[in-house]
């Protein structure tokens, strides 16, 4: 029974990379036509301040969605989630965030919030690197 059920979990797992696969595509594909819209359309060779935001946001989420991918892939290879690879793609998450935030003064607290969920994130990023060198 168990080796059905990890049979229906790795076709699970191989129907998710194929969608990300799919979706990751796609957004290289619209990002790299945002990229030469903004050039081309409205001021030539140069992009406006709101653009090159959207662009570095997409750009991001495009990269999430790879790590996402490679972090699927190696579950499937290795039968292992590697946690600094999870710990990195929630950085990069809250970096898009952070991009993409339009400040103002009622929302300081959510600032402060996201402030610290780096530095947090910063440090378990740092101590699983730490935890995975071999001290000598």
């Amino acid at each position: 029974m168990f080796e059905y059920l990890n049979r229906f979990e790795k076709g699970v797992y191989l129907i998710l990379i194929l969608v990300l696969a799919f979706v990751v595509g796609v957004s290289v594909v619209e990002l790299v036509w945002m990229v030469i819209q903004g050039l081309i359309n409205f001021t030539p060779l140069r992009l406006e301040n709101y653009e090159l935001l959207n662009l570095f946001g997409f750009f991001l989420l495009v990269l999430i969605g790879v790590e996402l991918l490679d972090t699927i892939k190696m579950y499937i290879i290795k039968n292992e989630i590697h946690v600094e690879i999870v710990v990195l793609l929630a950085i990069i998450a809250i970096a898009r965030k952070v991009i993409l935030l339009e400040f103002s003064e009622q929302d300081y607290l959510m600032v402060i919030s996201i402030g610290v969920l780096f530095i947090s994130l910063s440090g378990g990023y740092y101590l699983v690197k730490r935890a995975g060198t071999k001290i000598e």
